[in-house]
């Protein structure tokens, strides 16, 4: 096919994911990942590295989507920054070893990994919301060790974390907006610190002809990144017209599915 009609795909993909993540306020991966390996394959970019090109595209991507989402926190003034700070550290270091890991697993078990989590992420869209105070909140020790843990699972299926961490802050007795704020500010760290780690893994990948660097497509991360980081505001203001746990189970579904077709592509 074409180069330029895929670019055209990564273009439709960032409008589409970028809309749906800022209606339910959701980073893109769990949809962008099955979705850049599937149009990998197709391109014939990738080969056996597909999973790892597609993990390390994907949250490359989220550099610029969790950036500005950032800065209209601090903006905002949602955001906890001793929280921040002190689980912020952490992340970077899980994230960044994680890729390790990751660039030594085959794809299979990656896309294995990732579908199971998207299960897990598809639970929790379904499951209902009880937030509870917590009379015993973990002290610095372990909000340091939440983070490495966070980020390492992060750098695995490349997502920003906001779904491991909001839950986290929230049962840390962190009121729900600052914790999505925070969650935001931890979040940029998170694909900067996994981006890195994916180019530096992915070094032997360098394929300049094909612009491929390290797991990093550029044509992709380019179309891609512009195209959601439009529509992820535009997705914003429709929230407030739009049931958000309908749309959130809606997406549980479709990051199943999706998640399901990458791991059986990846099979065959």
């Amino acid at each position: 096919m074409n180069e330029y009609l895929f670019i055209s795909y990564y273009i439709a993909a960032g409008l589409g994911i970028g809309l749906l993540a800022g209606l339910v306020g959701v980073g893109g991966g769990g949809m962008a990942v099955p979705i850049f390996t599937f149009l990998f394959t197709k391109q014939g970019i990738g080969h056996d590295d597909v999973v790892h090109l597609a993990l390390g595209t994907s949250m490359a991507a989220m550099i610029f989507t969790t950036f500005g989402s950032m800065k209209a926190h601090l903006r905002k003034g949602n955001v906890d920054t001793k929280m921040a700070i002190r689980m912020s550290g952490a992340v970077l270091v899980g994230t960044f070893l994680a890729t390790f890991i990751a660039s030594y697993l085959n794809g299979v078990y990656l896309a294995g990994f990732f579908s199971l989590f998207m299960l897990y992420v598809a639970f929790k869209m379904f499951k209902k919301k009880l937030h509870h105070y917590n009379e015993n909140p973990q002290g610095p020790v372990g909000n340091i060790f939440t983070g490495f843990s966070i980020g390492s699972v992060s750098a695995l299926v490349s997502i920003s974390g906001a779904g491991l961490t909001i839950p986290y802050l929230v049962q840390q007795n962190v009121e729900i907006k600052r914790a999505i704020g925070t969650s935001a500010a931890i979040g940029f760290p998170i694909a900067l610190s996994g981006t890195f780690g994916y180019l530096i893994n992915g070094l032997h990948n360098t394929d300049m002809s094909n612009m491929v660097l390290g797991y990093i497509y550029l044509p992709a991360l380019i179309a891609f990144s512009i195209s959601s980081y439009l529509t992820t505001r535009v997705g914003v203001r429709l929230a407030y017209y739009f049931p958000s746990e309908t749309l959130k189970k809606f997406i549980g579904i479709l990051c199943v599915m999706l998640s399901a077709k990458m791991f059986f592509q990846v099979i065959g």
